[in-house]
């Protein structure tokens, strides 16, 4: 783990006369293994994935090295979309655009066996929306969630009913970024938007309705699916049953795992232990490409996996 990747390269693509934007690591090799799509949550970019400061963290870097394409897409109304953060409250235009953009970075580029998604937080909504469309979900090779669920802990959920795209409530830095010292000094500002909304008009909605949403969603998902939380969770409700109903939602799915990450707090990708869970998440990347190439037929399971 000695040798760091090169450092992504920012990419910005006109998408439907919008500008689209990301960071894009590839492996040394011509073609991939296949591609990873990252999908952050609020107030961030595709930054979140490659831990400023700390390239021995980076997803994007990690994954390059060991032989995918990793895309850290600036979500639709995030990054150099912000502007246009208004042509976005529909989600299957969100999906639309989202779909677009990676085919735009990826260009020819050869994708391997496919693309698989792996998400946080609030991208989560993105990452199961394009899991369940109609006609490209069923094409990815897996997904992977994490710092979501179907129940807030009772003192988040206290927090964030004040919370808005104007108000950021008192306490929210302690649910999600403390235990402090599960992080590296500096990492909360080093991925915050500094500047004008930290997330489109859309996002409030987004939060609102999440409960009905996921369990729409999720039924509609026909690929595998992997349920990380961490051990320090402070948003989510991290109780065995709690977890398992949320992984009961993916009743399509053909494989559910859930995982527990230890060391770990809400924002996976950016503590201490984030290399751990990046080769975790990869690890199960890896399976979902496998399996897709082996053509082992889909029977439905659920596991819960060992850290």
């Amino acid at each position: 783990m000695s040798d760091v990747a090169a450092a992504p390269t920012p990419r910005v693509v006109l998408v439907d006369g919008v500008p689209m934007s990301g960071l894009l690591a590839c492996p040394a090799e011509a073609d991939p293994l296949a591609v990873v799509v990252a999908i952050h949550g609020g107030a961030t970019t595709g930054a979140y994935f490659d831990c400023p400061g700390h390239p021995h963290l980076s997803l994007l870097r990690l994954g390059a090295r060991l032989g995918f394409t990793v895309i850290a897409l600036d979500r639709p109304g995030f990054g150099s979309s912000a502007l246009y953060a208004e042509e976005f409250t529909d989600p299957a235009r969100r999906t639309e655009m989202t779909f677009g953009a990676i085919d735009a970075i990826l260009g020819d580029r050869g994708r391997g066996a496919g693309i698989f998604v792996l998400a946080h937080s609030n991208g989560t909504e993105l990452a199961l929306q394009m899991a369940a469309h109609p006609d490209r979900g069923e094409q990815l090779l897996g997904v992977e969630i994490s710092g979501t669920g179907l129940r807030q802990q009772e003192s988040a959920a206290a927090v964030l009913s004040t919370a808005s795209i104007d108000n950021v409530p008192t306490g929210l830095r302690q649910l999600l970024w403390e235990p402090a010292e599960l992080y590296p000094d500096g990492i909360v500002g080093a991925v915050r938007i500094k500047a004008g909304p930290i997330s489109p008009g859309y996002e409030g909605g987004l939060v609102t309705n999440w409960a009905a949403t996921i369990t729409e969603l999720a039924a509609r998902v026909r690929v595998p699916v992997r349920y990380a939380l961490a051990e320090f969770e402070r948003v989510w409700s991290v109780d065995d049953a709690d977890v398992r109903e949320v992984a009961e939602l993916f009743t399509a799915a053909p494989h559910v795992r859930t995982a527990q990450r230890i060391n770990g707090g809400h924002n996976l990708s950016l503590g201490h232990t984030a290399a751990a869970y990046h080769l975790s998440a990869l690890s199960f990347a890896e399976e979902c490409r496998v399996r897709r190439l082996s053509g082992v037929p889909a029977t439905t399971d659920f596991t819960m996996e060992a850290n």
